[in-house]
Parts: C-alpha cells; sequence; structure tokens
C-alpha cells in the first residue's frame, strides 16, 4: 500500500483503526509524497520526519491497547504557520517572527491530537495572512498545483496546494475574509469556513487578537471529499476553555426542507459567465439529488457587509498593522494595505461603533432569509481564479480582485459558515460554487455539498503541473522544474 497518500482521510482511518494499514504506515507514506512534490509547489514550509513518525507511534500504540484512537486515526493533516504548534515558529509568514517559537499547542492541534491525527508539517501563507495569493520573504512563493499561472489561492494558500497535491489528507486553515473558502476554490478542492464559536481558536504565544478579527476569524478544514470536511469539522469543533468565543453547539441541527436558493449575481457582482454556468450546473445537480432550488434575483445585502468587514478587518489597528508591513518591507502585504487605505483608515470610535450597530440588522436580515431558504448557493469569487500575483501588477488589477472577492469578505462580517465546492475544470482552472447557511448549520452546508459533489469533481490528488502550460508555449524548460515535453 506504497500510495496511502491517495485515499481519503475517511477511508485511511478506518484502515488504521481496522489494523489493516499502521499510522506509521501511513505517516511514512505522506512522507514521501511530501519529498517527492513538495520542493516544486513550496506548500509546506516546516515539518520534522522524526515528529512526524513519533506521533504515529502513539497513535499505533493506542491501538495496540485496544483504545479508541479517534475519528482521525493515523491521518496525516498539515497545519497552517500562523497557528501556535510546540516546537515550531508561529511566523505568519514574517521574517521578524522566524524566532516565534511556540511553547504549547492551540487548540486546533491539540484537538487534531486527540482525534488520532498526525501533524505532518506546517504550510506556508502570505506575509501576516493579509491576501489572496500565497508569496512572503520567508518561506517564498506557494505554487498552485494544478496550474502554476494561477494564485493557489490565500492566505490559506499552501493548505490549498498541499491538500489538492497529496501532501496530507486535511488541511487546516484560517478565514476572515475568504481565506479557507478561496484556496479550496483555486486549488480545485473543498473547504468549510464555520460559524464563529465553532472551533476553538488561541494562539498562546502571542497577545490576544484586536476585538475585530476576534469577532470574525475563524478556523476550518479542506479537505478533497466534503465526507473528509466532516470528519475534521468533528474534531476540531471540540471543547476548549482557552477560547471564551467558543460555543457547544450541536454539529447536526433541526431538520430542514431541502430547500436552496440560487442566486446568480448577488448584490451586483456580475460574475464571468463560467461562474454563472457552474452555478446553474450546481442548482442542477442539488434538483437531481431532490432538492427544491429556486433562482432568486438577489439576496439579502452582501456588499454593505463587505465595506464593513474590510474596515474592521484592516482599519482596526491600522497604523501598527502598517508599521509591521513596512518594518518587514512584504510587497504584496504592503499593497494590501496601502490600496486600502482610502476605505479603512481613520477607524474612529463612532465609525467603530456605526460598524456594529449595522451588523446586527444585516445579520438579522440573513437569519430571516436562511429561515425561507435553508441553503443558498452562490458564486466563490467573480472570476475564475486570478493569475498569479495579480494584486501586485498595478492599480486597476488590485480594485479588479477586491471587487471580484465581495463574498470572500462579506460572509464573515454576517457571522455565517460558508462552503466552498469544487465542481469542474474550465481548461486546467478550477471553478466551484460557495453554500451558505445559517450559524452553525455547517451541516445543512455539507449536506448540499455532498449533493453538489455527487455531480463531479475535478480528479484529485493530482501531480503538480501535470500538463504545464508554460511548457507548452515554449522550446525551453520552465521554472517550475517540469521537464519539457518533446
Amino acid at each position: 500500500m506504497q500510495d496511502l497518500w491517495r485515499l481519503s482521510a475517511s477511508d485511511l482511518a478506518v484502515l488504521v483503526k481496522t489494523r489493516q494499514v499502521s499510522a506509521k504506515e501511513a505517516a511514512i507514506s505522506a512522507l514521501a509524497r511530501l519529498d517527492a512534490v513538495n520542493s516544486i509547489i513550496n506548500a509546506v514550509v516546516d515539518h520534522r520526519q522524526e515528529d512526524v513518525l513519533a506521533q504515529a507511534a502513539v497513535v499505533d500504540a493506542a491501538i495496540a491497547r485496544g483504545e479508541d484512537p479517534g475519528v482521525l486515526a493515523g491521518v496525516p493533516v498539515t497545519i497552517k504557520v500562523n497557528i501556535d504548534q510546540a516546537g515550531y515558529a508561529n511566523t505568519n509568514g514574517v521574517t521578524l517572527l522566524r524566532d516565534n517559537i511556540a511553547t504549547a499547542n492551540s487548540p486546533i492541534v491539540d484537538n487534531f491530537r486527540k482525534a488520532g491525527a498526525v501533524i505532518l508539517g506546517r504550510t506556508n501563507t502570505p506575509a501576516f495572512s493579509y491576501r489572496w495569493f500565497t508569496s512572503n520573504l520567508l518561506h517564498g512563493d506557494t505554487r498552485n498545483p494544478r496550474d502554476p499561472s494561477i494564485t493557489p489561492g490565500g492566505s490559506s494558500g499552501g493548505a490549498g496546494a498541499a491538500v489538492a497535491a497529496g501532501i496530507g489528507h486535511i488541511a487546516h486553515g484560517t478565514d476572515i475574509a475568504g481565506s479557507v473558502r478561496y484556496p479550496a476554490y483555486a486549488c480545485g478542492v473543498h473547504g468549510l469556513r464555520p460559524t464563529l464559536g465553532r472551533i476553538a481558536a488561541f494562539n498562546p504565544c502571542q497577545a490576544d487578537r484586536l476585538i475585530s478579527p476576534q469577532m470574525t476569524a475563524v478556523s476550518g478544514p479542506l479537505a478533497r471529499t466534503i465526507k473528509d470536511l466532516r470528519i475534521a469539522l468533528t474534531a476540531m469543533s471540540a471543547p476548549d476553555a482557552r477560547d471564551p468565543w467558543w460555543v457547544p453547539a450541536p454539529l447536526e441541527g433541526p431538520p430542514k426542507p431541502k430547500l436552496a436558493a440560487l442566486c446568480l449575481n448577488p448584490d451586483g457582482l456580475n460574475p464571468v459567465p463560467e461562474v454563472r454556468a457552474a452555478l446553474l450546473d450546481a442548482g442542477e445537480r442539488l434538483r437531481r439529488a431532490g432538492w427544491t432550488v429556486e433562482e432568486i434575483a438577489d439576496t439579502p445585502p452582501l456588499r454593505e457587509a463587505a465595506d464593513w468587514q474590510t474596515r474592521l478587518w484592516l482599519g482596526d489597528g491600522y497604523e501598527a498593522q502598517l508599521a509591521a508591513a513596512e518594518q518587514e518591507g512584504d510587497p504584496g502585504a504592503l499593497a494590501c494595505l496601502r490600496g486600502n487605505r482610502s476605505k479603512v483608515f481613520p477607524l474612529d470610535q463612532a465609525t467603530f461603533s456605526r460598524a456594529l450597530m449595522r451588523r446586527i440588522p444585516l445579520i438579522r436580515q440573513w437569519s430571516l432569509f436562511l429561515e425561507e431558504y435553508p441553503v443558498v448557493v452562490l458564486p466563490v469569487s467573480r472570476e475564475l481564479p486570478f493569475p498569479d500575483q495579480l494584486d501586485r501588477k498595478d492599480e486597476g488589477s488590485f480594485t479588479r480582485v477586491w471587487d471580484s472577492q465581495l463574498l470572500q469578505v462579506a460572509i464573515p462580517f454576517l457571522g455565517l459558515p460558508g462552503l466552498t465546492v469544487t465542481t469542474g475544470l474550465v481548461g486546467p482552472i478550477p471553478v466551484g460554487v460557495q453554500v451558505v447557511s445559517a450559524r452553525f448549520r455547517e451541516d445543512l452546508c455539507l449536506l448540499a455539498g455532498e449533493a453538489i459533489e455527487a455531480g463531479g469533481v475535478p480528479a484529485m490528488p493530482v501531480d503538480p503541473f501535470g500538463s504545464c502550460p508554460w511548457t507548452a508555449r515554449s522550446n525551453e524548460e520552465c521554472d517550475c522544474r517540469v521537464p519539457r515535453k518533446s
């Protein structure tokens, strides 16, 4: 079973629990896959073979004693490099934090380990986790394994690239403005942004975050199957007293009708034809699975929610963020902050208060809407995944990126869960849809996601750049290190 890395997390966990394979064998397979492809895509920026094998030995020993190893028994997973893992640097993609060594685990890591998972490595993020692209001065650029000309997404771009390429079966990501959902979209996998309070979060090596990210940032899983997202959510949502935001909400809520709203042009987003086609296809997939799908002209407000979220996300502590970015000198982080300055600065007390006051009626409108329609199917982005580093090209490209990401930014302000379901390819470029439901109704997102997934998904895991577009255009070898095809 040399190709254990190809299996779904749920299938691998069953094999480990029933002792058909060992956690050590799964770890060795995962390490071999990492060694084979990570140098091409630079998804994992820190890993230690001896630590991985030691974790696997703990799982095997528990099974040998007759203990239940957990829902992720022996499953290799990755952790984003902005989360504390004892003995590893929490760099957040920043050279200034290269020596920020965690002395204790975050709840994310502890809960994965309690569920029997094996932490395979730590994945790349853009500096300060700001962008929908993944590059920084410390760890370098992450490339999309499906096509090196497009972004792997961000900020959890390393997570998306890793799980798409078969480096780990589940990837941890964080999401304050699409940082789980967009990498899943760009890399052609699935990604779940849960409700705030579903998954406990805390970084012992850092001061507590400002109130705005506390209210809107969450951790969530990326995976190659919806079923794997389910078991990942089960593992990650275990309680941890260190996070006062954590809520003991059930993972399964009351039954709801299989009724979905489908909106092709929410709040004037005007998605490109390929995105509209993916939405219509997702609607047909749901109908074939027994859902009632109603196409609606619009949703409750999203653009206003996105504007407020941008102000809170970047405006709260703007001057300190800008000073840190200037000290770091990262061009992507500086482009993000300087490009949004007029929108977010200054964030005075009156503006902050107005943002919080507007948040309640906007959430109320969405809550009532989601009482009528248990789920709504929306675009992930206005466009297909962007050319890599598009936001740094020029002012017009920067504006184009931000305008396209309306729904990525709005959902966190509204406190709703959002699921990216990958559905296909346009040439080599992934496309998919976003499923949104009411707070703590991730189960409804996943239920609809399974029906959409059943209609077909891109092949995964993939060998990086199996059909490199650069080699097709040139008689020379490209710098993605894929040999030129004759």
